[in-house]
């Protein structure tokens, strides 16, 4: 049995997630400990647990020491089962992350499957369901599988109840991807959404956020939306002939919405003048299709904490050459193969 530390590199739930992704897809049992050693709480909380039973239920694993608090576990994946699923947080831990647990090995399955998902939708901690839907499934859609979503329900930090599906189409090898260029940039929206709340105050962040931005022609957007619990949220779409990036910010107590707005101006406008296709955070999410594939490349920023870790994790379970090089000008290309 494989043994991880879960204070490698950045020491987060990413880890386990990974760890759990790739059991599934290779059959390889694992132990890990010191489970989030890095955060302020350390241990599995309900989100982690929630990534765990998803991915017990689609392989009938057999799951040692998986609790509340739990700084140490082991999963031993059994064979897939494709299928139909439901999976809900009773928090609003996100969602979204419970997906891209089980997602890699639902693609490459021998049959098709049918998820519903509840919890967290947008949430500061996570990549909300626009990022998702428009950044990273349509990238790994050109690597074979077919994915359709669907937003039922927004789910915002602190009430979750949020909802979504997905419909899984695989394929029995992914085809490899090459994102070296993003292309022209063809259209940029900034849009602002409020469930529960004063529709004003998406409308503020909507506004810092366009004047930060100095987009010419950005089409502008701001609604109410439907959701469990309030909270409003912005969401600033980047559409290039070969990619969408979504910078997103979310209401906090505390948090004038017009800082909120200009912060994720800046993120977007980072983005922008780094001049690579991939942003950090599609980096993260991007790297564990690529190394399946086991061929394929990306360029993208200076990595993240998060990205150096999964490329450790990976290391572990698959032998894959998986590289990540600077290649000047802030730019750096990861690549496998």
């Amino acid at each position: 049995m494989l043994t991880l530390d879960g204070a490698t590199g950045e020491g987060g739930g990413q880890i386990l997630r990974t760890a759990l992704t790739l059991a599934l897809v290779t059959g390889t049992p694992f132990r890990i400990e010191r489970i989030r050693a890095n955060r302020p709480q350390p241990g599995l909380q309900r989100q982690h647990l929630a990534s765990v039973e998803a991915a017990m239920r689609v392989s009938g694993a057999r799951v040692g020491g998986a609790a509340l608090g739990a700084t140490a576990m082991s999963f031993e994946p059994g064979p897939l089962k494709p299928g139909n699923y439901s999976f809900s947080i009773a928090t609003a831990g996100s969602a979204t992350l419970v997906l891209q647990t089980i997602l890699p090995a639902l693609m490459l399955g021998s049959s098709p499957s049918r998820l519903a998902l509840e919890g967290g939708t947008h949430n500061p901690w996570a990549p909300p369901y626009d990022f998702l839907a428009q950044a990273f499934l349509p990238l790994v859609q050109r690597m074979g599988p077919r994915l359709e979503t669907r937003l039922q329900r927004w789910g915002f930090y602190p009430a979750g109840g949020g909802r979504f599906e997905l419909d899984v189409d695989p394929v029995a090898r992914l085809t490899p991807l090459t994102l070296l260029e993003r292309g022209r940039l063809k259209a940029c929206r900034v849009r602002g959404v409020a469930g529960g709340l004063p529709r004003s105050l998406a409308a503020r962040a909507v506004e810092a956020a366009f004047g930060a931005l100095g987009l010419t022609g950005a089409y502008v957007d701001v609604r109410e939306v439907p959701s469990a619990g309030p909270g409003h949220a912005l969401l600033v779409e980047l559409i290039f002939d070969n990619v969408c990036e979504v910078v997103s910010g979310f209401g906090q107590k505390g948090v004038k919405p017009e800082d909120m707005g200009a912060q994720a101006a800046r993120q977007a406008r980072e983005y922008l003048d780094a001049d690579v296709p991939v942003g950090p955070h599609l980096a993260d999410q991007l790297v564990l299709p690529l190394a399946l594939c086991g061929s394929g490349s990306f360029l993208t920023m200076p990595p993240t904490r998060h990205l150096t870790t999964n490329i450790e994790v990976v290391r572990c379970f698959l032998d894959v050459d998986l590289r990540c090089e600077a290649k000047g000008s802030g730019r750096w290309l990861v690549s496998a193969g």
